[in-house]
């Protein structure tokens, strides 16, 4: 049970990153991410799962790290943050929005719109 809640709590971090980096249209991933798929970078952010659902959970040093990486290109974190991995149920995109800021990222994407989105 507990480790179903895991999985399920990092595709939904997952998912709700992807959403909101690819933006709520259709996008294929085509050179967001350079030779990344948008897809498998947001399975990277399992840790970022509890982040994705509550404004004020603490956000793991490990999804900073990764968050912060893919931050260097709006355009791959916007398309990971959309991506249908971040459309699952329980992933808030506002929420997931906000982890660059919560995370103290310095050169985060302010004003970026991604989708009908725009990072604080």
């Amino acid at each position: 049970m507990a480790a179903s809640m895991k999985m399920f709590h990092l595709f939904s971090v997952v998912l709700v990153v992807l959403v909101l980096i690819t933006g709520l249209s259709e996008v294929d991933g085509g050179g967001e991410c350079g030779m990344a798929n948008p897809e498998r970078e947001a399975l990277k952010l399992a840790s970022c799962a509890s982040a994705t659902q509550n404004e004020r959970a603490p956000v793991d040093r490990r999804c900073c790290a990764h968050v912060k990486r893919l931050g260097k290109k709006p355009q791959c974190l916007c398309a990971v943050m959309l991506s249908h991995l971040s459309k699952r149920p329980g992933i808030r995109p506002m929420c997931a929005m906000s982890i660059p800021k919560r995370c103290n990222i310095a050169d985060r994407p302010i004003g970026y719109r991604c989708g009908a989105f725009i990072f604080p």
